[in-house]
């Protein structure tokens, strides 16, 4: 199948979606006398009496890990749970990808269900963000009860939803605390692009495709800056993306979690990792364990389970990388990628002490 008859198949099955629900919405209303499917806004913070409820069942606190795909999330997840008290997993999405935890309570008739004033047993309130918190609470303490710990996170890249997945999570989780990992840019959307050569080629257009196989004959063209891992219109999209990343992530995330919203850098998590993670530790409120960790922490840096993964699913592409290194960016952007780069995330880079100025 070419690029674009998946194009267009995605595209007409995003139309078909549409259309049902838009009958579903217009049943909704002839029958009901209005319309029942949840909209974010609609829902407020789960309340404290519903907290401390729920807390009587599932004691744990909570912890999420954000950040643009490629940012050394994952890389994160595996430290911060090398501590006997803390447990994080991954990739649930509750708040990061559609279609969401809320999608448990989309349905019209469990909406109204979950809504009736005439349920003696809600007390004549809504009780949708209860359920959405019971069921992300047992999935994460389920397995955080098996290996003895008593905090657990997950981490979830957010990079379709950006600000927007801080509000879905303060609605459910306005006790929990947010960790933001943000990446040079530059070395992100490079590694990200990597991940779709080697994990998701089926995705890819045929402009792309033809950028990948043109790699895997032949990188030098590439390491000598003569031929560029994206197309112009592919290296501002992405751009943008990471940069709304950023933006609204940080600002939505200082506003709704204040003193709970921790931010650091993959760089120093690189750099100097037991600091950092001593620092996220006491964060986290469990830095009391008196036995040092310099020991596990340089155990597990030396692992790379992504790069061995990859290498199973294409050993060419990732034998001509060095997986999860900074400033990779200078050896493979051209100069056309990073005139494009400085145009969409040049302020960026400098607001985040990426770069001091444009001479780059």
């Amino acid at each position: 199948m070419t690029g674009f008859s998946r194009y267009y198949t995605k595209w007409s099955e995003t139309v078909i979606k549409k259309i049902i629900n838009r009958l579903k919405l217009t049943w909704q209303t002839l029958r009901w006398g209005r319309t029942l499917h949840y909209k974010i806004n609609d829902l407020s913070t789960l309340s404290k009496v519903d907290l401390e409820r729920v807390k009587i069942f599932f004691p744990m606190p909570k912890f999420f890990i954000f950040g643009h795909a490629r940012s050394g999330t994952t890389l994160l997840a595996r430290l911060i749970r090398l501590h006997p008290e803390v447990h994080c997993n991954w990739q649930t999405h509750f708040f990061t990808r559609e279609p969401t935890l809320y999608s448990l309570i989309s349905d019209i008739k469990t909406r109204a269900w979950l809504q009736s004033d005439s349920n003696r047993w809600n007390w004549g309130k809504d009780l949708s963000l209860v359920v959405l918190r019971v069921v992300a609470d047992f999935i994460m303490e389920q397995e955080a009860r098996e290996r003895g710990k008593w905090i657990v996170g997950d981490k979830s890249p957010n990079t379709l939803m950006h600000g927007k997945s801080v509000e879905l999570l303060h609605n459910v989780y306005p006790d929990g605390k947010l960790l933001f990992i943000i990446r040079d840019g530059r070395d992100t959307l490079l590694s990200h692009r990597f991940q779709s050569f080697i994990d998701f080629p089926e995705y890819l257009g045929d402009d792309d495709l033809q950028i990948r196989d043109d790699f895997i004959q032949n990188s030098e063209p590439f390491f000598e800056g003569k031929s560029s891992l994206f197309t112009e219109m592919k290296l501002r999209k992405v751009a943008k993306v990471w940069v709304r990343n950023l933006k609204e992530t940080n600002q939505v995330g200082k506003e709704l979690y204040g003193d709970q919203f921790f931010v650091l850098k993959y760089e120093d998590l690189i750099s100097d990792p037991y600091s950092l993670l001593n620092r996220l530790w006491n964060f986290l409120e469990v830095n009391d364990n008196e036995v040092s960790m310099d020991e596990k922490i340089s155990r597990e840096m030396s692992r790379n389970p992504d790069a061995d993964w990859q290498r199973t699913k294409n050993q060419e592409m990732v034998n001509n990388l060095e997986k999860g290194t900074t400033g990779t960016w200078k050896e493979l952007f051209t100069r056309r990628d990073c005139q494009i780069l400085k145009e969409v995330a040049g302020d960026t880079l400098i607001h985040w002490g990426y770069e001091e100025n444009y001479e780059w």
